[in-house]
């Protein structure tokens, strides 16, 4: 249309009942541009710091297939993308000064012609969420390694993960996905990662700390170089050094020489698992009769490692031990509570606190979830936690 003069503007001001002595003597009069069209453009609401990773160059990912929720990844955070919706439509105009910068600018003509290049009646809100990782973890799972003999490694059919293909398949950032890569003790075979499938990595487990035992080395000094010779005949030599690095720490002494520190509890968890995994369930003393017993000279097992891994029923006569792995538990947190409160009706805080630990957001106690996801009672003087809703 025609571009309206002063005149028609104060007509208009003198309709709506609004006093020009109220404000700023500019007026922006608005047109639709050309390309003006809802859909076209999309905000994104940013907190300063992710503005600032964009500023500086660094960009933003929306990861997640098509079933699943967008998920906006920075180089070390995850965000859920959800859209908010606005009672206001909001108009894109390029070069819009705003009431301050009018204010400053006291000589600009009082008549400014604009043209929306786009509108929008809603907007992208960030929420910071857990990166979303079990998937990580099933990927892999699809064909553990078994060793370099492993027939089934040679027909070139399993499927195989490089570190670009985990970035696009799973919702999480780069460094919370490398990060969780290292906590699932995954390695890198021939540019692929692959999760040990867990007879060899006791297999392998076992050549060490049988090594250890006819060396009488001491469990916190493992020397390498020793270990690569002594066991390189038996098993490749980067699988012997990833089994020391997943159950140990690496360190170097003064004259240069690699050693490891072995973890006491991760090997004794592992020795568990590996008892465990054949039954059922457990009679408790006899488990840790057989338990103590198989595992190497010098360490102590104790229940306090089972920790996510298996629950003691205490409730049974006699006692009993079972495996129940935190990593096999659904990820969304009604789901969890849900097929817990389904493997136990009753739960106390000691016993439920490994299996939900996992969940916190960022300052989140255990204590905020289980209010949350739980109702509490007495029960013997020992506060209990069940279900909110009936378990089907």
């Amino acid at each position: 249309g025609a571009m309206r003069s002063r005149a028609e503007v104060d007509a208009t001001l003198q309709t709506a009942k609004l006093n020009p002595a109220e404000l700023l003597p500019a007026v922006h009069c608005l047109s639709f541009g050309p390309q003006a069209g809802a859909g076209d453009c999309c905000l994104l609401q940013l907190e300063p710091g992710l503005c600032a990773e964009l500023e500086a160059g660094r960009s933003l990912v929306i990861r997640g297939e098509k079933d699943e929720q967008a998920v906006l990844c920075s180089k070390d955070k995850s965000y859920d993308m959800k859209i908010a919706d606005t009672s206001n439509m909001l108009l894109f105009i390029p070069g819009c000064k705003t009431p301050e910068e009018l204010k400053a600018d006291q000589a600009s003509c009082d008549i400014i012609h604009s043209q929306i290049a786009g509108f929008s009646n809603n907007y992208w809100e960030l929420r910071r969420c857990r990166p979303k990782l079990k998937k990580l973890r099933k990927l892999l799972m699809e064909d553990p390694y078994e060793g370099p003999d492993s027939r089934k490694d040679q027909t070139l059919t399993f499927s195989k993960y490089t570190t670009e293909d985990l970035l696009s398949l799973i919702q999480a950032s780069e460094e919370e996905i490398l990060h969780q890569l290292q906590v699932i003790d995954a390695c890198k075979i021939e540019g692929y990662w692959r999760i040990l499938e867990f007879d060899y990595e006791m297999k392998l487990l076992n050549h060490v700390t049988q090594l250890i035992d006819s060396e009488s080395w001491s469990l916190s000094k493992v020397p390498l170089r020793t270990c690569l010779e002594e066991l390189g005949s038996l098993e490749p030599r980067e699988m012997i050094e990833h089994i020391l690095l997943s159950y140990g720490r690496k360190y170097i002494d003064d004259a240069g020489e690699v050693y490891f520190e072995m973890h006491e509890d991760k090997i004794c968890r592992a020795i568990a698992q590996m008892l465990l995994q054949n039954a059922v369930k457990f009679n408790l003393s006899e488990f840790q009769e057989v338990w103590q017993q198989s595992v190497p000279e010098g360490m102590t097992a104790r229940l306090d490692q089972l920790k996510g891994l298996a629950l003691v029923d205490k409730t049974s006569r006699p006692e009993t031990i079972f495996l129940l792995k935190v990593e096999d538990l659904p990820e969304d947190n009604q789901e969890r509570f849900n097929s817990l409160f389904s493997i136990r009706a009753k739960w106390t805080e000691v016993d439920i606190t490994p299996y939900i630990q996992d969940l916190c957001a960022e300052k989140q106690t255990v204590g905020a979830l289980l209010t949350k996801y739980a109702r509490s009672s007495m029960q013997n003087g020992v506060k209990v936690y069940n279900s909110r809703r009936p378990i089907s």
